[in-house]
């Protein structure tokens, strides 16, 4: 009988940020496939999430905080006391200043605030760092692994500050802020260091690049979005789920150092 090379049936999977919109949905999919699937996410109470994933054997939460050090080291110590070491690692923890932040998070560049580039650049790109070197570690001992980066095409490009004329036509002073897309460039090379140091002891390290999700935008930034994607919308949440399971899988198994774009086309123009 031919191998199923997307079956990840009984592998273990961490999910950092896995209480948020993506993570979730991540998680959803990869349970669905039989996986065993840790959420870890800064203290929360992840009642509702568990509750609507299913709960059940296949499914536990750990709190992290994936800036410090000793905290990653307890959260891989929480998940491989009770299923071993992760097969996979998705980093999809993330900040990032949202359009209602406060108007220094969205103002101009020059005086875009230094305690924020830090705040962001110290989850965004230190906390995958420090994944990569505890939970890569550990797979790297067990002689195989995969390791999920998340991206973003604000990783690849520059935002497209004509999305918020809209704004400043109003009288706002905005633009979309310098750190998630310098955070998220950073990972391009850390994955590749990480892809090409692991590939002897059987780890693999690959990078996704989702594009916008939609998550109840105002219209006139949608309609602006839009116009600027060749398939004319914003993604639906689920839409990088098979990404996912492609990663962690033997479906990719000779793919390492790569990075998927999935952005319905925002970056072929």
């Amino acid at each position: 009988m031919r191998k199923d090379v997307f079956d990840i049936a009984g592998r273990v999977v961490a999910i950092t940020g896995g209480l948020g919109q993506l993570g979730r949905q991540y998680a959803a999919e990869l349970l669905a496939r039989g996986a065993r699937v840790a959420l870890l996410d800064l203290p929360a109470a992840p009642g509702a999430v568990l509750e609507a994933l299913g709960g059940g054997p296949d499914l536990m939460y750990h709190s992290l905080d994936v800036t410090r050090r000793d905290a990653v080291q307890a959260a891989l110590d929480a998940v491989a006391a009770r299923w071993g070491v992760p097969h996979a690692v998705i980093n999809n923890a993330a900040l990032d200043s949202p359009p209602g932040a406060p108007a220094g998070e969205n103002g101009p560049f020059e005086t875009y605030p230094e305690q924020s580039w830090t705040k962001v650049m110290d989850v965004n790109a230190k906390g995958v760092f420090l994944v990569c070197q505890v939970f890569g570690g550990a797979m790297a001992e067990a002689g195989r692994g995969s390791i999920v980066n998340v991206c973003s095409t604000y990783g690849l490009v520059s935002p497209d500050q004509s999305l918020y004329e809209y704004r400043r036509r109003r009288g706002e002073t905005f633009f979309k802020p310098v750190a998630y897309a310098a955070s998220k460039s950073a990972l391009l090379n850390l994955t590749r260091y990480v892809a090409t140091y692991y590939a002897p002891r059987g780890v693999r390290a690959n990078l996704i690049s989702p594009g916008g999700v939609f998550n109840g935008q105002d219209e006139e930034f949608l309609a602006g979005y839009h116009a600027r994607v060749p398939l004319g919308r914003m993604a639906r949440e689920d839409e990088y789920n098979g990404a996912i399971v492609f990663l962690v899988s033997d479906a990719s198994s000779y793919m390492t150092g790569a990075n998927l774009v999935i952005d319905g086309g925002w970056t072929a123009w």
